[in-house]
């Protein structure tokens, strides 16, 4: 169970091999958490992640987990809550695409689509229904501004992200009141093997700093959370810029 503040004893990270999921993960260890699932494609950097893991005190095991394969959800996800109750989910699995290439290639981009917003929302119902039904627990979505309003340079991703955020954001409302809890994170540019190679954004941030977000968030129980805060100020106003004067942004 979580403690006062909050923080969870036992975590289950959908995308086991996530930068920021494991920056998440070892910060929580550090404060309290003794149990982590894994849950991710198996690969050797899946095993190192566990063991790097484990290095810190943890539990740590791990599930064979594939977000495209939305029909082997509820069975493998269903094998990890049978364990033990589950305190925190971290839906962190995600990829980012090459916008050029996913333009020429509309099944590239519809894998996008279907890793970032369909495999969420799979992953995300399952485990909302397994924290209801044990009456606590919180789902925290890895979300991004990019969803906040598409951009020329990467809509395909940015409107994959938009669709997980508002899921995130009505699956939130759907639990109020069950004792089951959603918050939605969104980064603004983060320093990972990912983003690696791209021109770095303004307010770029790190893992760490989404980490340690992630636990005020869990502390404060909050449904939202920008890294950096300052983000929020800068997404509303870009929100309400005119289309044709957003079109020509250097964004």
């Amino acid at each position: 169970m979580k403690d006062a503040f909050g923080l969870p004893q036992s975590l289950l990270v959908l995308g086991g091999t996530s930068e920021i999921a494991l920056a998440t993960a070892r910060r929580l260890i550090a404060r309290r958490t003794r149990t982590v699932w894994l849950a991710g494609r198996p690969s050797p950097a899946l095993e190192s992640a566990a063991a790097g893991l484990r290095a810190l005190g943890a539990d740590v095991r791990t599930v064979a987990f594939d977000a495209l394969d939305p029909d082997s959800h509820e069975t493998v996800l269903g094998k990890v809550f049978a364990e033990d109750d589950i305190d925190l989910v971290l839906l962190a699995f995600g990829v980012l695409g090459d916008q050029a290439q996913d333009e020429r290639e509309p099944s590239a981009a519809v894998r996008v689509a279907q890793t970032n917003y369909t495999g969420a929302v799979s992953a995300g119902l399952v485990s909302a229904r397994a924290l209801q039904t044990q009456g606590h627990g919180s789902l925290v979505v890895l979300s991004s501004v990019a969803g906040e309003r598409a951009r020329r340079s990467n809509f395909i991703y940015g409107s994959s992200k938009a669709g997980l955020d508002a899921f995130a954001q009505g699956l939130g409302d759907a639990l109020h009141g069950t004792g089951a809890h959603v918050m939605v994170v969104r980064p603004g540019f983060v320093r990972t093997r990912m983003t690696a190679g791209l021109t770095e954004a303004p307010l770029a941030t790190t893992p760490e700093a989404v980490a340690a977000a992630v636990e005020l968030g869990l502390r404060r129980r909050s449904e939202t959370v920008w890294v950096p805060g300052v983000l929020r100020v800068v997404m509303a106003v870009l929100r309400h810029v005119p289309r044709g004067v957003f079109r020509r942004l250097p964004v």
